[in-house]
């Protein structure tokens, strides 16, 4: 059995200057989260840029950060496509290569509950004895009821929630006492979430300073309430330094700070101009970087 909880890197997808895969980056990247001692990784998500790429690439992907993780810890593949077709076939690639789990956002262009419900069936049904996270971040569906819809299935174990209503997400967490692991994904609010029952948090910003966050749901666990906030708010700040630019390009900006080679995002995200990339790096330094993401 799995153990689907900590803190996990929605990992980055690194490019080359030509935009394929950076496998030598993949491989750096992962080994340096398993030295920083994540609880697992969430791959070709929307951090990840997933719905962005070719199958082939996706796969690709998916297939360098299994192998580098080696089963150390567990790998939750994100699938979801437009095309069902396409979120079937990449599920099925991902359990044949060892990933412990898969996810899927909410289709994107399926308009109506009914159609959400169909593609989530059909793709849970088609890899029936393998782990499913659906992943919630559409704010104009009923998450909540979505997954009351969903949880029959037998393998969806859990969810991903990325929002800001607490009070949603407690009841998505309380639906069931066992085998049920829901993951918070909005990085500001983490803290809020581990006091909200989550099992654990997957994000972007884990990518950089994933100690910050293990040490938030610790001091949750505690109890240390106050130096949970404390964290929470510190790394807010610098959070907060790349929402106030272009959030894909300054993410890739930051990964070169941090001293990894990203290239450049893929549209819709854009790279930050040169101007921008010397006022982000005055900015996210004056926020303390350096503090968060040595931990």
């Amino acid at each position: 059995m799995h153990q689907f909880s900590g803190t996990w890197p929605a990992l980055v997808t690194p490019y080359t200057a030509d935009n394929a895969i950076n496998v030598d980056t993949v491989v750096k990247l992962v080994s340096y989260h398993l030295e920083k001692n994540v609880g697992g990784f969430y791959v070709c998500g929307s951090t990840g840029s997933g719905v962005y790429q070719s199958v082939a690439e996706r796969k690709l992907m998916a297939e360098t950060a299994l192998k580098t993780v080696a089963g150390r810890v567990p790998v939750v593949v994100h699938v979801g496509a437009v095309a069902l077709v396409d979120a079937i076939d990449l599920a099925r690639h991902a359990q044949e290569h060892g990933a412990a789990a898969f996810s899927s956002i909410i289709p994107p262009l399926y308009p109506h509950m009914s159609d959400v419900l169909d593609y989530y069936e059909a793709l849970a049904s088609a890899v029936p004895d393998f782990s499913f996270f659906p992943y919630l971040a559409r704010p104009e569906v009923n998450a909540l009821d979505l997954v009351r819809k969903l949880i029959h299935l037998p393998n969806v174990v859990g969810t991903k929630y990325t929002g800001p209503n607490m009070y949603e997400f407690k009841q998505i967490a309380s639906l069931r006492d066992e085998n049920w692991s829901v993951f918070s994904g909005m990085d500001e609010q983490s803290i809020f979430a581990a006091m909200s029952g989550s099992c654990g948090h997957i994000g972007s910003t884990l990518n950089f300073m994933p100690g910050a966050y293990a040490r938030i749901r610790a001091h949750v666990l505690a109890g240390e309430h106050d130096s949970a906030l404390s964290l929470q708010q510190q790394a807010n700040a610098v959070t907060r330094v790349l929402l106030n630019h272009d959030f894909g390009g300054t993410l890739y900006e930051t990964m070169s700070i941090l001293g990894f080679d990203c290239g450049t995002p893929r549209l819709p995200w854009h790279p930050l101009s040169a101007e921008d990339k010397e006022t982000f790096r005055t900015e996210l330094e004056a926020a303390g970087f350096w503090d968060v993401a040595k931990m």
